[in-house]
């Protein structure tokens, strides 16, 4: 047997009030945190060819070192193996690593430059 209760009716939502476009709309910024680029730095490599003043012209050249810094960093390569001639972002590092090798390869010099995570 059915049953005779009348079934209630659903409920309607309020009637939305027209838009007269006094209503404020409120963004929440979110900060993004961007963590810097890793650095690399790049090194030059001793080898018993390269003469010492064609390293001063590429310290000089290249990394934009004065005379005096650029004689210390060759005396370093000299004397330990190898030296940082700068820190950069990969790409310039990248960069600097090839125009060094180009140059020493034009002028028939076997200096070696490579880049490393700083």
């Amino acid at each position: 047997m059915p049953d005779d209760k009348p079934l209630s009716p659903t409920p309607k939502p309020p009637a939305a009030k027209p838009d007269d476009g006094q209503g404020a709309v409120v963004v929440e910024r979110q900060t993004a945190r961007v963590e810097p680029p890793r650095m690399y730095q790049v090194v030059l490599l001793n080898d018993d060819y390269t003469p010492m003043e064609f390293v001063v012209m590429v310290l000089q050249e290249f990394f934009l070192r004065d005379l005096e810094t650029a004689t210390q960093i060759m005396l370093r390569i000299h004397h330990e193996g190898r030296g940082v001639c700068g820190v950069y972002t990969k790409d310039v590092a990248s960069t600097k690593v090839e125009s060094v090798l180009a140059a020493a390869k034009r002028s028939g010099h076997p200096l070696q430059c490579t880049m490393e995570a700083a």
